[in-house]
C-alpha cells in the first residue's frame, strides 16, 4: 500500500492537493478535519467535544482522534491501493501511533509531502476561505490561534518524519497545478523505488 500524509498549517491547501493525488493515483482519503465537520454537523457527542476544541483554535485531543481514526482504518480493505492521511497526525504521539497501527496492517508511511507555506499568505487565504466557506473557525481570532497551535505543536511532527526518512518538502508557491506537478514528481519517484 502507497500510505501518504499531506501535512502542512491551516490553508496550506492540503485538501485541494489531495484531491488531485487522490484522483491520479486511486487512493483512499482519511481527513480528519472532514470527519470532525460531518461529527459537528450532525451535532453527535464526539461533534460537540470537537466543536469546543476547534472553534477556540484548539486541537482535538489525541485519544479521540486516534480513536476515530481507527474506526475508519477498520473499513478499509488491505487490498486497496493506499491511503492519503489528510489533517492527521497532528502531534508525535499521534505520529508514533500512526506508525504502530501501520505496522499491525503490514504498512507504513512512504511519503509525508509538507506542504510548506508563508504564514501571512496563510492568514490572508483563511480568511478569504471563511467569507466564501461560512467556516466559524476561518475568523482573525481563531486562524491566529490554530497557526500558533501548529507551530508549536504540530509542526515537530515534521523531525518525526525526517527521522523515519520519508519527509519531503513541497514549496507552496505557483498555481495548484504546478504544486501538484511538484508532488507527482516526489510520488512517482517512491512508486520508482518500491517497483
Amino acid at each position: 500500500m502507497l500510505n501518504i500524509i499531506i501535512f502542512g498549517p491551516p490553508g496550506s491547501g492540503k485538501g485541494t492537493q489531495s484531491e488531485k493525488i487522490i484522483h491520479k493515483y486511486g487512493l483512499i482519503h482519511i481527513s480528519t478535519g472532514d470527519i470532525l465537520r460531518k461529527e459537528i454537523s450532525a451535532d453527535t457527542e464526539l461533534g460537540k467535544i470537537a466543536a469546543s476544541y476547534i472553534n477556540h483554535g484548539n486541537l482535538v485531543p489525541d485519544e479521540l482522534i486516534i480513536a476515530m481514526l481507527e474506526h475508519e482504518l477498520s473499513g478499509i480493505d488491505s487490498s486497496s491501493r493506499g491511503i492519503i492521511f489528510d489533517g492527521f497526525p497532528r502531534t508525535v504521539m499521534q505520529a508514533e501511533t500512526l506508525k504502530a497501527i501501520l505496522a499491525r496492517r503490514k504498512g507504513r508511511v512512504a511519503i509525508m509531502l509538507n506542504l510548506e507555506t508563508d504564514r501571512q499568505e496563510l492568514i490572508d487565504r483563511l480568511l478569504k476561505r471563511g467569507q466564501t466557506s461560512g467556516r466559524s473557525d476561518d475568523n482573525m481570532e481563531t486562524i491566529v490561534q490554530r497557526l500558533n497551535v501548529y507551530e508549536s505543536v504540530t509542526a515537530p511532527v515534521i523531525n518525526f518524519y525526517k527521522s523515519e526518512g520519508c519527509y519531503r518538502g513541497i514549496s507552496r508557491t505557483g498555481t495548484p497545478y504546478e504544486i501538484f506537478k511538484d508532488i507527482e514528481t516526489v510520488i512517482d519517484s517512491i512508486l520508482k523505488e518500491v517497483s
